[in-house]
């Protein structure tokens, strides 16, 4: 009976760390998108005060 649940934790260790991976990389490839819009809005706003518009020119 031993060697079932280690047979069965060996088996889905695998596909458990490659999921954490999958989610970790996932997860900071968000935040990184997440951080560079809002870098740009920021540089953009930043722009648009210099020429005294409000919006974004149409």
């Amino acid at each position: 009976m031993d060697d079932y649940w280690a047979n069965a934790i060996w088996s889905l260790a695998p596909t458990v760390l490659i999921g954490l991976i999958f989610w970790f990389v996932m997860r900071s490839i968000i935040r990184a998108d997440r951080t560079e819009r809002k870098a740009y809005s920021r540089i953009e706003a930043e722009e648009r005060a210099k020429l005294g518009r409000d919006r974004p020119a149409a």
